[in-house]
């Protein structure tokens, strides 16, 4: 059974990690807090358990099957013998810089990393490794097991052959690889954030509520959510943070981050991960 290093146990980790075993894979998922780690168990149980809701055509998937696929530790060491990482960790450059050290010090030279990055370059992220040739970008989307595609970015240095390896390991996923070029959010974020942030302004200058603007893309456009409702889905800290990357690679007033959407953060109302953000979750 094929490995796979998945690094960061957040939301986008989770969810990547449980695609990954309920596809057969012998997953890795590291991150640095025991705590971290016991409640992506947990929510990987209980987000198995469901998706035969949503998924009523496909077999039942057994979730203590998946979770035994599946390896949750501390330890950078085990992934030295790891054919593919994706890592999916916090959107700040500082973090980012010491994880790819670590793992271009441990990883295998024919190891492919999959940055699945929010915003920031990924041919800035390759070049604080020795191995610009074999990093990728491929942007997930959430919930990770339910898309049908990946966002595949291609880096300056990133050879074909890494091309070619990704898009196979996607396909073993059941999901499509759209290769795209190198800019700081790509096309989904670059795109996404600029409706999110200025749904935000809708809400801050009284415009309309939250339910209103998002009724708006779901019933006048047929959105399957609104741009709110997707907001709170990937988190409002995450969906801050990625609004500075683009501000500060493009440096157009465009990107500029809705003062509302800073205040709630500051708040503590991150979106569905707290239970408060534009909506209230149990």
């Amino acid at each position: 059974m094929n490995k796979i290093g998945v690094i960061g146990a957040g939301v986008m980790g989770r969810g990547v990690a449980s695609n990954f075993a309920q596809s057969g894979y012998k997953v890795l998922l590291i991150d640095i807090a025991e705590h971290i780690l016991q409640e992506a168990r947990e929510e990987i149980y209980n987000n198995v358990r469901f998706q035969g809701l949503f998924k009523k055509s496909e077999s039942a998937v057994d979730p203590d099957e998946v979770l035994s696929h599946i390896t949750c530790s501390t330890d950078y060491d085990l992934l030295a013998g790891v054919d593919f990482i994706i890592e999916n960790v916090a959107e700040e450059w500082d973090i980012k810089r010491e994880v790819y050290k670590q793992l271009d010090s441990i990883c295998h030279n024919d190891c492919v990393i999959l940055a699945n990055t929010s915003c920031i370059s990924i041919t800035k992220i390759a070049a604080l490794t020795n191995r610009a040739t074999h990093i990728i970008g491929a942007h997930f989307m959430n919930p990770v097991p339910m898309k049908a595609a990946v966002e595949v970015i291609r880096g300056h240095h990133t050879a074909k052959s890494t091309i070619d390896r990704t898009k196979e390991l996607l396909l073993s996923l059941g999901k499509e690889s759209i290769i795209v070029d190198d800019y700081p959010g790509f096309v989904s974020n670059r795109i996404s954030h600029l409706f999110m942030n200025e749904a935000a302004f809708v809400v801050q200058d009284q415009v309309a509520s939250p339910q209103a603007v998002d009724d708006i893309f779901k019933k006048c456009y047929s959105h399957t959510m609104g741009p709110l409702e997707t907001a709170d889905l990937i988190g409002l800290d995450t969906v801050v943070k990625s609004l500075d990357v683009l501000y500060e690679s493009y440096q157009d007033p465009k990107f500029r981050c809705c003062p509302l959407l800073r205040k709630m953060v500051d708040a503590g109302l991150h979106g569905r991960k707290s239970g408060q953000g534009f909506y209230t979750y149990a």
